[in-house]
């Protein structure tokens, strides 16, 4: 039902309820953006937890902004460099501190652990916590929907085409923790593979984009309003990123200092939480709403990105900041690229099937909270060799999808979101 069509009461209705949508949105981001942003121009000089505060809650409330003008321009792009440009954009608050830390590395050799430790932090994040959430989400909700005991979430055929794209990168990445460094020729290799991807995807099947909340009040504003919006959005996000990312990353160094705690473990999961806030909860209100299917192929599009856009551009970054062509890794940093790569062959080798049952998503999240406990190289080591293990089990059970999920990159057809959202269940209409 288009707007003209509806009954003269349910528009102005829905216009207030947008409008107000919008406004609460503008103004409880605002309200953390503008203290990080005047101490920035300004040029105050904070104590080191009181600026990682400050600025954490910018960086958190600016990648809503992003999150939201991202999805809403969804409804316009069309096109494999609009794609890539869109996909770019929207990684920018997951990686503009870590790429700030591979720079500094350039000429500060310090950095190089906080640069890996962001990259390792971030991976595992998204696979160890986001995905099995996200299903876990789903299964309690279907059962309370009445569809008895359901036991997982089955993927689209089409999104094997991401599968396969992270299972190559997956087992190319353990090229780092081989040769000890991230070396610019597996930069450049991971970002071609990426751009690959981007034309997989831009020339894929096109799916309606499914919006909720603030970028679903954004989609229905009139076609040339949402559009200065979302442009407006995307500017004013990756200016407060781009102004907050240096003071951020390094007090982010110096809170660890002052309280004791150890600064690789606090780059490793405090900055990439708070980067990958916004994709986290959208997801799992996706999955709290019956959509739990889009939800994990949207985090299984996320995971591609970090492997292959993140870890490639980390040597292209290291180089610009003045090093060499490689980003060299210390035994620790060894350790944590081996875990995490592990981790990223578990989970693939786990819903090569297309099916993510319950028990995959509770191996997942149990094995990333068993690490917290292990704080000697011989227990990364050894849980390295549990990953390993689960996932040759996984590979053996699911060795008949192996060959199409290898093949499925350069022959199947991914899914792209993009055109007018559907709004067809709720009876609400789009207004141009």
């Amino acid at each position: 039902m288009r707007a003209t069509d509806r009954p003269a009461a349910t528009a102005p209705a829905t216009s207030r309820a947008r409008a107000l949508t919008l406004i609460r949105s503008a103004l409880i981001t605002v309200m953390f953006i503008a203290p990080a942003v005047v101490i920035r121009i300004v040029g105050l000089h904070l104590d080191p937890v009181a600026a990682l505060l400050v600025y954490g809650a910018a960086v958190v409330a600016a990648s809503f902004l992003l999150a939201w003008a991202a999805e809403a321009a969804q409804i316009d792009v069309s096109g494999g460099l609009a794609i890539a440009v869109l996909a770019l954009v929207a990684v920018l608050p997951e990686y503009a501190v870590d790429l700030y830390y591979a720079y500094v590395s350039g000429h500060n050799p310090d950095y190089t652990q906080y640069a890996a430790a962001n990259m390792t932090g971030s991976n595992r994040l998204l696979m160890g916590v986001g995905w099995p959430v996200v299903v876990l989400v789903s299964i309690v909700v279907a059962r309370r929907a009445g569809a008895g005991k359901t036991a997982g979430v089955t993927l689209e055929p089409a999104n094997r085409v991401e599968l396969g794209f992270l299972l190559i990168a997956g087992v190319a990445a353990f090229v780092m923790p081989a040769t000890g460094e991230i070396h610019m020729a597996l930069g450049l290799a991971l970002l071609a593979w990426f751009g690959f991807y981007l034309y997989k995807v831009g020339h894929g099947d096109v799916e309606e984009p499914d919006l909720i909340g603030t970028a679903a009040a954004l989609g229905e504003l009139p076609d040339r309003i949402r559009r200065i919006a979302v442009i407006g959005l995307f500017a004013a996000s990756g200016a407060v990123i781009l102004l907050c990312a240096k003071p951020f990353a390094d007090n982010l160094v110096a809170a660890g200092t002052e309280l004791g705690i150890d600064r690789f473990l606090l780059v490793q999961w405090l900055a990439p939480l708070a980067s990958e806030a916004p994709e986290f909860i959208i997801a799992v209100i996706f999955a709290s709403r019956g959509k739990g299917k889009a939800a994990i192929a949207t985090l299984i599009s996320s995971k591609v990105n970090q492997w292959t856009l993140l870890i490639g551009s980390l040597p292209v970054a290291h180089l610009l900041g003045g090093g060499g062509f490689s980003l060299v890794l210390d035994p620790r940093q060894v350790e944590e690229v081996l875990l995490t790569a592990t981790q990223t062959l578990m989970g693939v080798a786990l819903i090569l099937g297309l099916r993510f049952g319950r028990a995959a998503a509770c191996t997942l999240l149990g094995l990333f909270l068993v690490q917290f406990a292990l704080v000697s190289t011989q227990g990364r080591l050894l849980l390295c060799g549990v990953y390993t293990a689960v996932a040759v089990v996984g590979l053996i059970i699911n060795r008949g999808h192996l060959v199409a999920t290898f093949r499925a990159p350069f022959v199947g057809r991914a899914i792209r979101h993009s055109g007018h959202p559907h709004h067809a269940q709720d009876g609400a209409g789009i207004p141009t």
